[in-house]
């Protein structure tokens, strides 16, 4: 009978080992977690089997978490290891016991691996708190003392930027698309009539103030989170979780009536926010990416992460736990929101494991958009004859280019551009376009290549990453001599103008025809593609993901494989033919109408701030 009891347990992990994928064997760690459940002391050996091979880590990790459910195997099989000279091992079980009934003889272990810092001491201190069942108190966010103004409060978090409404550090650390989005989102936000409210909220260091004091006035609010110590990138923060929350509570009551608080990512922001949002009454929105979903697939798909080499990279990297963070979010929140995919239902369910049709009414798919009154502003600053007529502004941004430019021989000045905008982080292949670019005669001798964004100056570990691979191509001091120009963050308004140069061209510096270049392994949509875009250029885009949605590839754009250089050099290669060939003005003013009818940030706030008014109108009072 113990034989047949255990095979349910058995039966279970056979499935999470023969499963077509690593995301799908994921997907199966509840069922083993069950079967665990209801052969009680009966699965011990069979998950103490799985927990020891060496061949299978997914299977192992599966086994903690289905021990760690059980009392009559959670003391003998996962206890050991909070000890266990195993990293990923050691970090699940102090994970997992946070799923099962308290274990005293672990608090002690789980105090020192809390004590200890890092990933696994956050989730050992999450455990910890799991197992507190002392009372805590729940004010409520959505009321307070301040009177309801006439429409929606509306909250955006992005805690890994200092985000400002001017964007001078767009561009820099981990500021990126996102931030330039949230910005132009709540200022279109305020123009729907539903909204009168938008609180943007993220990071702020070193005990700088940035609560606003009319924060329950209407209108757009930038608000710091308050984080202790440097600036770190979102994957070294989740030890802040803490932190967060004490400051996202503080500032959401703070700001009195909360109708409803959108979330973009399974980060330590979101769920920090996704936890205070409930003690306070706020519902919550999601936009649902498959991160790192579809990095796990892509990398399963090119023999780069197997079943026995998956432990030391979900340590370094918590694949599992963002996963099922991801899953967690989505079913606490009121309402959904997805980006558009080629095969999006597809991607819904491979990926992310839901079902589009049962969740159909809490689902919506909404592009993201951009401002376009930047780029039409600097279409006509460049195309105008006549300096005096020129903004000042934009006279300003050119002179910045031109400096930039002349540092170019003479001898190259004549190239068109090829430009990237974006982070200097490995997701977005800088160091790889660069890479492409300079060992392809092609690509070297048709063009000049243009990066901007990273904190030149003081890089963060992640920039540093970048600008020593770049160097490892060109080496320093040769840029310039070659043709590569990094040019460091620029406001987004600089940007917008610089895309439009590099489209015209600038006079003895830069032949028109230039080409924009995005070089993400992975895209969830691609604000500064559609910029480009809006901006006339012929872009060069990932072919999963977002742009596949928008980019019609040998008309305005090239899709390619950003993981390949050889396809990407030969991408640029065509991309500069197809930016020059006959008919390239009415191909780029395809595009720019394409983008203005389809992904204006005043379509995207009208989307959402209907999203808002129905959840706020179906939350329970």
């Amino acid at each position: 009978m113990t034989t047949l009891r255990a095979s349910r347990t058995q039966e279970a992990l056979d499935v999470v080992r023969d499963a077509p994928s690593l995301l799908a064997g994921i997907e199966a760690f509840d069922a083993v977690a069950l079967a665990a459940r209801q052969d009680g002391a009966a699965a011990g050996p069979v998950l103490q089997r799985a927990v020891d091979d060496p061949a299978d880590d997914l299977a192992a990790i599966a086994a903690v978490h289905a021990a760690a459910g059980g009392a009559r195997t959670a003391t003998p099989l996962v206890l050991p290891l909070l000890s266990s000279p195993v990293p990923f091992l050691r970090e699940h079980a102090a994970w997992a016991l946070g799923f099962g009934p308290p274990l005293p003889a672990a608090v002690p272990r789980l105090t020192g691996l809390a004590a200890a810092g890092g990933f696994t001491g956050t989730l050992a201190a999450a455990t910890l708190e799991a197992w507190d069942t002392s009372p805590r108190g729940r004010p409520d966010g959505r009321g307070g003392a301040a009177p309801r103004a006439e429409g929606l409060t509306v909250a955006q978090l992005f805690l890994h930027a200092d985000i400002d409404g001017s964007l001078q550090s767009a561009g820099k650390g981990d500021t990126g698309g996102i931030a330039t989005l949230l910005v132009h989102l709540g200022d279109a936000l305020l123009a729907d009539p539903r909204v009168s409210r938008v609180l943007t909220l993220s990071r702020s260091h070193h005990g700088q103030d940035r609560t606003p004091a009319d924060l329950r006035a209407p209108g757009h609010h930038y608000v710091g989170v308050p984080l202790p110590g440097p600036v770190r990138h979102s994957a070294d923060t989740w030890h802040l979780r803490d932190a967060v929350r004490r400051g996202l509570r503080e500032v959401l009551t703070a700001a009195g009536p909360v109708d409803v608080l959108h979330l973009r990512m399974a980060d330590v922001g979101s769920w920090a926010a996704a936890e205070v949002a409930a003690e306070l009454g706020i519902p919550t929105v999601l936009t649902l990416a498959p991160d790192p979903h579809a990095l796990v697939a892509a990398r399963e798909a090119a023999g780069a992460l197997t079943r026995a080499t998956f432990g030391p990279v979900d340590h370094a990297e918590h694949l599992v736990f963002r996963v099922r963070l991801l899953r967690d979010l989505a079913a606490r929140s009121a309402h959904l929101v997805a980006l558009p995919r080629p095969d999006l239902e597809r991607d819904l369910r491979d990926l992310l494991h839901l079902d589009p049709e049962a969740e159909a009414q809490r689902l919506s798919v909404v592009p993201e958009g951009i401002d376009l009154g930047p780029l039409r502003r600097a279409a006509r600053a460049v195309t105008t004859t006549g300096r005096d007529v020129i903004p000042p502004a934009s006279r300003e941004d050119l002179a910045e280019l031109d400096a930039v430019l002349c540092a170019l021989p003479p001898a190259r000045r004549g190239l068109p551009l090829l430009v990237s905008v974006g982070r200097l982080h490995r997701v977005k292949g800088m160091a790889t376009l660069v890479e492409a670019w300079a060992r392809d005669p092609r690509c070297a001798r048709r063009c000049n290549l243009l990066l901007v964004g990273g904190d030149l100056a003081d890089p963060t570990d992640d920039e540093e990453e970048q600008l020593s691979l770049v160097a490892e191509t060109v080496p320093p001091g040769e840029e310039a001599g070659r043709g590569l120009l990094l040019a460091g963050h620029r406001p987004n308004e600089t940007v917008a103008t610089w895309l439009a140069a590099v489209r015209h061209g600038r006079p003895g510096l830069a032949a028109a025809g230039g080409v924009y270049v995005s070089a993400s392994l992975k895209e969830e949509f691609g604000i500064a593609i559609l910029e480009a875009m809006a901006s006339g250029l012929v872009v060069v885009a990932p072919r999963v993901g977002g742009p596949a949605t928008y980019v019609e590839h040998g008309v305005t754009g090239l899709l390619v494989d950003t993981t390949s250089q050889d396809a990407l050099a030969e991408a640029v290669v065509t991309a500069l033919d197809l930016a020059v060939a006959p008919g390239a003005a009415a191909r780029a003013e395809h595009a720019r109408t394409m983008v203005a009818e389809r992904f204006g940030i005043g379509t995207m706030a009208a989307s959402l701030a209907g999203i808002y008014d129905r959840v706020h109108r179906e939350a329970p009072s």
